[in-house]
């Protein structure tokens, strides 16, 4: 049985300039699969709708999600052998989806007034009108038997697997010319999406975050122990979910001050089956995390 949440909080830097929340997210469950879903509206001024495109994406991955999965026993059956040429159409739909969704914005509500005055008339003419909306979308997916993720743009996805491991399977790596966002707008999007799929191996729990929660830590190892600290929570689904957002904006408001999304689904029977063992590695993580403490305070009274 799959369980999931979302979370989107504004950042503490939005909140003091007046900008609205640029993140958006959700998650999706059924019988059949369960999705984590997270986009950031890019920050800077010619993407003025960034907020609404992020929300955008978010509803085209979930809707080309479902799509795939309309006849869910022959997806089910034909993804593993040829998920390299079905994972390129998925990103292929949700970009087209995508697009739909920004003309059809455009056409109900054009671009007004105080839109468009931050703008000379010529810096506004250079500008296509799908950058008004740029984003970036990170979606995990988690099937009958089978793992699989898309990514454009930055932000994390991390799994847990069956052992308690947490692994980033993609590593962000704009497949972007130098100084161009890889982004949701660019005309070249469905190329510059990275992908994973797994098959063989067992997954907990994925989540998939904005760079908001990465940059709120010192480094990726404090990042990844994060996820397990809170994939080891998550067999208490209900009363995590009153905490989690918490953290969030604490970390938003006491690190990056950017917007921070959080996205997760997970397999309920194997974080019953695993809730010993998850919590025996967090409890591991603390006595290292005190060790190092009490060696780094014993080299400070030392010097």
């Amino acid at each position: 049985m799959f369980g999931g949440f979302s979370h989107s909080v504004i950042g503490a830097s939005h909140e003091t300039s007046g900008l609205v929340c640029q993140d958006h997210s959700a998650f999706e469950v059924n019988e059949h699969y369960s999705i984590a879903v997270i986009a950031d509206g890019h920050g800077s001024k010619k993407y003025f709708r960034s907020h609404i495109g992020s929300q955008f994406a978010v509803e085209a991955a979930l809707e080309t999600v479902r799509r795939f999965y309309m006849e869910p026993e022959r997806f089910e059956e034909n993804f593993p052998a040829n998920h390299k040429l079905i994972l390129k159409n998925i990103e292929k739909q949700i970009i087209a989806n995508w697009n739909a969704r920004v003309q059809r914005d455009l056409e109900q509500n054009p671009v007004k007034l105080n839109e468009m005055k931050q703008f000379s008339k010529e810096e506004f003419q250079q500008i296509p009108p799908e950058s008004y909306y740029g984003t970036t979308l990170v979606a995990a997916i988690s099937g009958k038997g089978f793992q699989f993720g898309v990514q454009i743009g930055d932000g994390s996805l991390v799994a847990i697997f069956e052992d308690g491991t947490p692994v980033m399977p993609m590593n962000y790596d704009e497949s972007a010319p130098a100084n161009m966002t890889a982004s949701m707008c660019n005309s070249n999007a469905a190329s510059m999406f990275n992908s994973f799929f797994t098959q063989h191996e067992k997954v907990i729990a994925m989540f998939a975050s904005t760079d908001g929660l990465y940059t709120s830590f010192s480094n990726e190892d404090d990042f990844l122990d994060y996820h397990l600290i809170i994939t080891s929570q998550l067999d208490n689904l209900e009363a995590f979910e009153k905490s989690i957002r918490k953290n969030l904006e604490k970390r938003s408001h006491f690190g990056t001050e950017d917007d921070i999304s959080l996205a997760c689904i997970c397999d309920r029977t194997l974080l019953s089956e695993t809730a010993p063992m998850l919590k025996q590695k967090v409890a591991d993580l603390k006595a290292t995390a005190a060790e190092r403490k009490a060696k780094r305070l014993a080299a400070l009274k030392n010097e």
